[in-house]
């Protein structure tokens, strides 16, 4: 079988996906990479375009050390990359994964270097997927949300959560959304700030337009952009070239 390499995400978050895996790590360092490991067929689904999910998360810490940490054998890392993102406002970033579970489907999940900080319920039935957008502190309140779209080729909607108190919390939720095409190797769109506050970028569910979508604290209101034209559309939407 040969692996298709997948593409790590640009524009929403840091992605780094480089080392080898060493044992033991002090808990309290800072996490300065992730990759993920253990590659496993154990998952049958293949909606990035192979049959190969992962087993274990590592963690490249500061002092150049390496954590690994390995999921139960009901559940793998259904994703592309690991993003680091600092969520707590404490300067060092966490890890935002996909874990998905043999028999509830995909969630979203921040590990440090200690494991699990916090999930998003899981979706609730297996081979039922999420594909993350970005993070940032949309609304501007200090807080930093999370959103990705839920079941991006079926329900098509786009999810926020605020993460606070070690806790996710479902926020604003929009329907007709999505970022991504059954077998594509690679997430669609992210998150940009042309001036006046990040917007998440996606693809209407039809995928003939591009859209930017903002949110206020309370609600999310979307603005189309123009045609989808492929990769480029969603390329000139998140450097601010179309507005």
């Amino acid at each position: 079988m040969v692996r298709k390499a997948r593409r790590c995400m640009r524009r929403a978050w840091p992605v780094l996906c480089a080392g080898l895996m060493v044992a033991g790590a002090p808990a309290t360092a800072e996490i300065t990479a992730a990759r993920y490991q253990q590659e496993t067929t154990r998952y049958a689904h293949g909606v990035l375009g192979d049959a190969i999910e992962y087993g274990a998360l590592e963690l490249t810490l500061q002092n150049g050390q390496r954590l690994l940490i390995t999921l139960p054998q009901d559940r793998v890392f259904e994703d592309i990359a690991p993003r680091l993102f600092d969520m707590d406002g404490d300067g060092a970033p966490e890890v935002i994964v996909v874990e998905s579970s043999q028999s509830a489907g995909a969630r979203l999940a921040i590990y440090d270097a200690k494991g699990l900080r916090a999930a998003t319920p899981y979706i609730g039935q297996r081979n039922r997927w999420l594909a993350p957008i970005g993070a940032a502190d949309l609304d501007g309140d200090g807080a930093v949300e999370i959103a990705y779209i839920d079941r991006p080729h079926l329900a098509k909607t786009l999810r926020v959560w605020r993460f606070q108190d070690d806790q996710l919390t479902e926020v604003a939720s929009l329907t007709g959304l999505t970022n991504h095409r059954i077998g594509e190797d690679f997430i669609s769109g992210g998150i940009r700030d042309c001036g006046q506050g990040p917007e998440m970028i996606t693809a209407d569910g039809a995928w003939r337009s591009v859209v930017a979508t903002g949110f206020d604290g309370t609600g999310l209101s979307g603005e189309t952009l123009g045609p989808f034209t492929g990769q480029a559309a969603f390329e000139a939407a998140l450097t601010c070239a179309s507005r």
